[in-house]
This record gives structure tokens, C-alpha cells and sequence, in this order.
């Protein structure tokens, strides 16, 4: 009865006043959010469950027809201008359409990787990719939200998912222990988050990013500390969901134990979303406050480079070691941002260079961690660095693509990390950060160590033994039992690995009593090839392909980012 009088209310007084809605400049997210929905109710309309193919094409096509939507708008911007919709809580503009294809070409290779992780761990169901899709729109929404509102609803859409998808091997314990550590400290975050937003409204008066800049530009704040306050908490909450140092600690666990696809998915958007919103934030909103902020950004980059690069030095999973690389990253986009802080074409080339870094980074990540997957094997559990001994004799190509993302990570000429380090670092210079540039070429320095300890690792001949090297293998008496193992240099396997081993040893044993000379000791892992799917291999050939391509002719990406860093100002 209420509802029918509030309706006869608003139709005797002219109606219910409804904002202008641009469809275009939401119809990547709705083409994301509508194709999941309905590829789910699809799902669980049909009698049989739908095969892995079937889900797997229909989120390609999805993804795709989001970044066909995402290049329309780049061309309607170029033509038309930025412009704002949904009573100014939406932004379309360069910007925005970089982010927006960023994670549609994200949600695509993720969908390729995940088709072979869901055939062998055998997950069946739309779940999966619907989750992903679910994500992918809430970080599309964080890059082109204008209002503090629509920031948080994007960042949740994005961070539930995620939960979610972080536990979703059942199978493994640490899969659902990653979840409840990223639950746990994402909703304390978010949490923080909310209530900056309430001291920033507090304190301006809206939580519009527009309107906050309008009031900081024409009003002098005499007692700034709410603001400050609300500020700071603004920038814990984005500094969570970006993995900077020091609220980074979720990150190695949460890397680990989830899903290697849905890891790689992570690493990428969920920090493409999270710099996207902090920079549109604090450069648009907050840039008369930069003197309060730069500080703090500086910090963080110093923190983050450090910490990121010398704890990957002593990682023997390369799950986590790539966890804290992403770290060292987060350290690096940092450098752009305070660098974006500064007034004119300076400012312009900070957000410009991190940009182009997180567009980088997402094709390297998303294809490390898609040989990662593959070669986890089935249970997703063959992670430790050892593994990769010998794998450019096994399978050259996971070999030499791995190579060449890890060499970009460490910023090897001819790749987009190389560019992509290059940018930030002059982006600091010219801020006259000077200072902060050294220690990131510095941590540049101590990561291309882990780098490459990896793929000399790959690359590395048969382990062999000498003759001095034959007085630690232990004799072995007729039974076959051991007599006595001291110094073995592996620990004896149980059951018919154990008797393997003991055979190797002594068949070792006797070769070194024949000759004095070094011999070369078979490695058990060199028969171990797995079956790399064609759809990961393409992903894989796609992330190589934009990683070298873009490194060699940085050109066309350069542009792309440079009209993106053009943010929408009133």
C-alpha cells in the first residue's frame, strides 16, 4: 500500500527522476555481467551438465565481444571527448578504456588457460569462468567509476569473486586455507575503506571524485584532518588490494594456494583495477593534496621494490617466488604514480608510464602463470623451483617461453619490461625523484637475480659426479638394504621409488669404481613431459607474442597509453 501511494506520489508530481544513462559507456560491463549470468542460468536449465568446450567458447565470446565494445568506446572518445553518465558516477574517457581492455584481454587468456586446469583436476561446471567473468566486471567498473560509491562496489563485485574462486580446487587444503587468509584480511580492508569514504564525505560534503576536486580547488580546508584522515584510509585500503608493502602479507599464501589460473587472473586485474582506482582517485580528486600524499607514495614505492625483490631471492616455490615479484611490480607502478602527482606534462607521463606498466605486466603474469599450470601437474601441487631443473631439455618450448616472460620481468631489452621499467623510472626522474629511480634500478638489480636463477635452472646440463664426489655414496649390502646413508644428497624414497634409487646409487657406485673419470648420473625427472594443451599454448603464444612484439615496436602501446593518461578533469 505505501509502494502503490509513493508511485501515485511521483506521477502526480512529474514522475520518478531518473538519471541519464550512456549505454556505451557500460556496455563492456554489461556484455561481461550479462553473458555470466546467462551462460549460468543456461548452465543450470539443461539436463546434463555442460561440457568444458561449450564453457569455455561461450567465455571466450564473451570476453570478446566486451573488448570489441571497450575498442568502440576508445574510437566514440577519440571522436567525442570524455564525458561522464549515470548522474556523474561513471566516466568514459581514455583512461577508462585502456583498463576496460585490459581486463577483457585478461578474462580471455584466463578462459584459455583454465580450459586445461578444469579437464585435469576435473572441475566440471560453468562456476568457474562465471566467477571470473563476475570479477572481470568489477574491475572494469573501478576503472571508469567517478564516485567513491561506485569505487567500493566495483571493488567488491571484484574482491568476492575472488574469494570464492581462490577456494575452489575442494580438493586442496591450502587452496581453501588461501581463501579464508584473503577473506579475512580483504574484508578488514574493505572495512578501512568504507570508513574513508565516510571521513572524505564528511569532510567535502559528496563522494563524487568530480566534486571533490571542484571543492578542494575552490575552498581553502582550514582543519584538514578529517580529510587527511579519510584520505589515508582510502589509500590502506587501495594499497591492500595492490599488494604494496606493508600490507602485502596475504599475498604469498593467497598466490600459493589458489588456483594457478585464477592466481595468474589475480596477479594481473585485481592490481590493474586497484591502480586504476588509486590513480584516478588521488591524481584527479586529490591532486591539490599532493603535497600531503607524494610522501606517502614515496615510501610505499621504497618499501615495496625492497621487500619485494630481496624476499623472492629465497623462495623454493615459484608460486611464491612470483608472488613477491608481483610485489617488486607493485613498486615500479608506484613509481609512475608519484611521479603523476606532479603539475602539467610531468604529471601526465607518471600516469602515462604506469599505465603502460600495468599493461605490460598483465600479459607477462597471466603467461607465467599459465606455464606454471601446466606444469603443476594434476593436483596443482608441483610447484618447487627444483622442478624446473632440465626443462629446456624436456619441453623446449614451455622452456623458452618461460624464459622470455622472466627475462621481460627482470627488464631485458626488445620486451615490454624493459620499456615498461624504463617509463617509470624516467617518469621519476623527471619529478625529480632521483633518489627513488636509483633504489627501483637497484631492486631491478636484486630481481633479475631470481630471475634468472630460474632459467639457468631450465637450462642447466645433467647434475654429474666426480670422483672425490664418490665417497658419499654409501655401499650397499646383498639384501639391497642400506647399510649406512650419511651425506645423501636425496632423501631415499619409499616402496618401488626406494628401490629405484638404491638401484641408481649403486649402479653409480660401481661406474665410479670402474673409472676415475666424471660420470653422469641419469636425472629421473628428465622423462617427466607433461601434455600441454593446445588452448594454453595459445594463450601462452599470445602473451609471448605481445611481450616481445610491443618490446621490439613500443611504439603503438606507448600511444595507446599516453591518450589513456589524458584523465577526464572538469
Amino acid at each position: 500500500m505505501r509502494v502503490a501511494l509513493l508511485i501515485a506520489s511521483a506521477s502526480l508530481h512529474g514522475g520518478i527522476a531518473m538519471p541519464h544513462i550512456a549505454y556505451l559507456a557500460i556496455l563492456p560491463e554489461i556484455v561481461m555481467l550479462g553473458g555470466a549470468i546467462l551462460l549460468l542460468a543456461v548452465a543450470s536449465l539443461v539436463r546434463s551438465a555442460l561440457n568444458v568446450t561449450v564453457i569455455t567458447v561461450s567465455t571466450l565470446v564473451i570476453s570478446l565481444a566486451s573488448l570489441a565494445a571497450a575498442l568502440w568506446q576508445f574510437f566514440d572518445v577519440q571522436s567525442h571527448g570524455a564525458y561522464t553518465t549515470l548522474d556523474h558516477a561513471v566516466v568514459l574517457d581514455g583512461f577508462s578504456v585502456l583498463v576496460t581492455v585490459l581486463v577483457a584481454s585478461a578474462m580471455a587468456l584466463t578462459a584459455l588457460v583454465g580450459d586445461g586446469y578444469q579437464r585435469r583436476e576435473g572441475l566440471a561446471g560453468p562456476e568457474f569462468n562465471v566467477l571470473a567473468m563476475v570479477s572481470a566486471t568489477g574491475a572494469m567498473l573501478m576503472g571508469e567509476a567517478n564516485d567513491l560509491v561506485i569505487v567500493f562496489l566495483g571493488l567488491e563485485i571484484l574482491s568476492i569473486a575472488l574469494y570464492v574462486l581462490a577456494a575452489f580446487n575442494r580438493r586442496r587444503a591450502e587452496s581453501g586455507e588461501a581463501a579464508l587468509k584473503y577473506f579475512l584480511l580483504g574484508g578488514f580492508s574493505s572495512a578501512i575503506f568504507v570508513y574513508g569514504i565516510a571521513l572524505t564525505y564528511g569532510a567535502t560534503g559528496t563522494t563524487n571524485l568530480t566534486q571533490i576536486a571542484d571543492f578542494l580547488a575552490k575552498n581553502v580546508v582550514v582543519s584538514d584532518g578529517l580529510l587527511l584522515a579519510g584520505l589515508t584510509l582510502l589509500l590502506v585500503g587501495f594499497a591492500f588490494k595492490v599488494a604494496a608493502v606493508p600490507f602485502h602479507m596475504w599475498t604469498p599464501d593467497v598466490y600459493q594456494g589458489s588456483p594457478t589460473p585464477i592466481t595468474g587472473f589475480m596477479s594481473a586485474v585485481a592490481k590493474a583495477a586497484g591502480f586504476a582506482a588509486l590513480i584516478r582517485v588521488f591524481v584527479s580528486s586529490f591532486g591539490v593534496l599532493r603535497v600531503d600524499w607524494q610522501p606517502i607514495i614515496y615510501a610505499l614505492a621504497v618499501v615495496t621494490l625492497l621487500v619485494g625483490a630481496v624476499l623472492a631471492l629465497i623462495q623454493t616455490d615459484i608460486k611464491r617466488m612470483l608472488a613477491y615479484s608481483s610485489i617488486n611490480h607493485a613498486g615500479f607502478v608506484l613509481l609512475g604514480l608519484e611521479a603523476a602527482g606532479a603539475l602539467g606534462k610531468v604529471g601526465a607521463r607518471g600516469v602515462s608510464s604506469a599505465l603502460y606498466y600495468l599493461f605490460a605486466y598483465t600479459f607477462m603474469a597471466i603467461g607465467s602463470f599459465a606455464i606454471v599450470s601446466v606444469l603443476g601437474g594434476r593436483g596443482d601441487a608441483a610447484h618447487e623451483i627444483s622442478n624446473y631443473k632440465g626443462l629446456g631439455k624436456r619441453q623446449p618450448f614451455l622452456a623458452l617461453a618461460f624464459a622470455v616472460l622472466l627475462l621481460s620481468q627482470a627488464g631485458a631489452p626488445f620486451t615490454t619490461g624493459f620499456w615498461a621499467k624504463l617509463q617509470v623510472v624516467a617518469a621519476a626522474v623527471d619529478a625529480n625523484s632521483v633518489p627513488l629511480a636509483v633504489i627501483a634500478m637497484v631492486s631491478a638489480a636484486v630481481a633479475a637475480f631470481f630471475y634468472l636463477r630460474v632459467v639457468l635452472l631450465m637450462y642447466s646440463p645433467k647434475k654429474f659426479v666426480s670422483d672425490q664426489e664418490g665417497d658419499r655414496l654409501e655401499n650397499l649390502d646383498a639384501s639391497g638394504d642400506a647399510v649406512a646413508s650419511t651425506s645423501a644428497r636425496e632423501p631415499l624414497w619409499s616402496g618401488s621409488g626406494r628401490q629405484t634409487a638404491l638401484v641408481n646409487e649403486l649402479n653409480a657406485t660401481l661406474l665410479l669404481e670402474s673409472s676415475p673419470e666424471t660420470i653422469e648420473v641419469p636425472d629421473e625427472r628428465e622423462g617427466d613431459v607433461v601434455n600441454v594443451p593446445v588452448l594454453a599454448v595459445v594463450a601462452i603464444g599470445i602473451c609471448i607474442a605481445v611481450t616481445v612484439g610491443f618490446g621490439v615496436f613500443p611504439a603503438p602501446l606507448a600511444d595507446f597509453a599516453h591518450k589513456a593518461s589524458l584523465l577526464f578533469m572538469p
